[in-house]
């Protein structure tokens, strides 16, 4: 008995096509027998509410609530340091991933703590703490135009002021190069770690939406799109001659990596901005200035033995520093979450792959990565991003 040629065998969309329609018709049958054979489940609801975004405007003060149970939840009572007020809104229950916002009649008194507690339908108390009462700047062109100020400042000015030292280092030698580019692996190596850990922090309301792993998948996203795009301009490299197309490529990730980061940095700036607990002042710019200003040297290392366009060179600056201010614009009028945890993650992935391709880089004629001039830049490169991190607290 002969087996069918492969002419006569199915087209392989059409055997695809017919797999996953009888996989989604067993599913669906599933789906309406499962549900009606198992028991109920016993015991309370389970109600969860997440405040997402506090406002506060005289006399009043605005809860974003989102439902990030599994159970309806149903805003009944709210008090305010234990005093019922009124409030309006959130009439209807929230569903699964619900939300809603309760505007709250309530004479608050600027910088006092306040403690909010939300009363649901079947008993249940949950709370929110406002630590300091500050008014909520408007949205408007002043505040937009104050965040992109900010932006360049902590962004922009920075990376650009750090990429000034590339004549400086174009007259190292070859143990000096390897020694600063083993700085900028441990620069972007902090800020890899920085960005994690702050990530993690702020993935804690978002749970509903998977809260630490928006970090990792951001992560592992970035990570992907970033490889994606290297192994492109590593085919577009072999197909030229020209001996500073390499380092200009390791230059561009550099930069990619660095504005995904100063995004996610932006964003944070503007949250903590409106919500009253940052200070915008000489201190605040002058930390950010020490602090950013590495991440323009990490930009040009990998041009010392070239001598790329000032063209160029300003396009570097801008993809890596302007992130800034579109992190700040949004952070100053968008309160989420799990944007922010998935922002900051797309510049831990994108750090990290930055990194892999800079390690090759840090060998030496013999394949030690490790020897006295690396150890000694990684080292130099944590610690100078720790200290100049102190600054930026204040």
């Amino acid at each position: 008995m002969t087996r069918p040629s492969s002419r006569q065998r199915l087209p392989l969309w059409l055997l695809a096509t017919a797999t996953i329609a009888a996989v989604a018709a067993v599913l669906a049958v599933v789906l309406l027998v499962g549900g009606r054979s198992l028991p109920d489940r016993a015991g309370p609801p389970v109600e969860q509410l997440t405040v997402e975004r506090t406002v506060l405007s005289p006399g009043a003060i605005e809860l974003n609530l989102r439902n990030t149970g599994p159970d309806p939840v149903q805003v009944a009572q709210v008090t305010v340091n234990d005093v019922f007020v009124s409030f309006a809104g959130a009439v209807q229950p929230l569903g699964r991933l619900g939300a809603d916002t309760v505007r709250l009649d309530f004479p608050w008194q600027d910088g006092q703590p306040y403690r909010v507690a939300i009363l649901t339908s079947t008993g249940a108390v949950i709370e929110h703490e406002i630590p300091a009462a500050v008014a909520t700047p408007e949205t408007g062109g002043s505040l937009l135009g104050l965040m992109a100020l900010l932006g360049t400042y902590v962004g922009i000015i920075p990376v650009v002021l750090g990429m000034a030292l590339l004549p400086v280092l174009r007259r190292a030698g070859p143990t000096a190069v390897r020694t600063l580019l083993a700085l900028t692996v441990g620069l972007l190596a902090f800020l890899a770690v920085d960005a994690t850990l702050e990530g993690l922090e702020l993935a804690e309301p978002a749970g509903a939406f998977g809260g630490p792993v928006l970090v990792f998948l951001g992560a592992g996203l970035a990570f992907l799109a970033l490889s994606a795009v290297d192994r492109f301009l590593r085919h577009r490299a072999a197909q030229q001659t020209d001996p500073a197309v390499p380092g200009h490529r390791l230059a561009l990730m550099i930069a990619i990596g660095i504005g995904l980061h100063n995004l996610g940095e932006g964003l944070a700036i503007g949250s903590a901005y409106a919500v009253g607990e940052l200070a915008l002042g000489t201190s605040l710019v002058v930390g950010f200035a020490l602090h950013n200003t590495t991440e323009g040297l990490a930009i040009v290392t990998p041009l010392t033995r070239h001598r790329p366009a000032p063209g160029r060179l300003l396009y570097l600056g801008l993809l890596a520093g302007a992130p800034a201010i579109i992190g700040a614009v949004a952070g100053a009028t968008v309160t989420n979450a799990a944007l922010s945890s998935l922002l900051l993650g797309l510049g831990v992935g994108a750090i990290i792959q930055v990194v892999t391709q800079l390690a090759p880089s840090l060998r030496t004629h013999t394949g030690r990565i490790l020897d006295p001039a690396t150890a000694g830049g990684l080292s130099a490169g944590l610690l100078i991003m720790y200290l100049t991190g102190l600054f930026v607290a204040a």
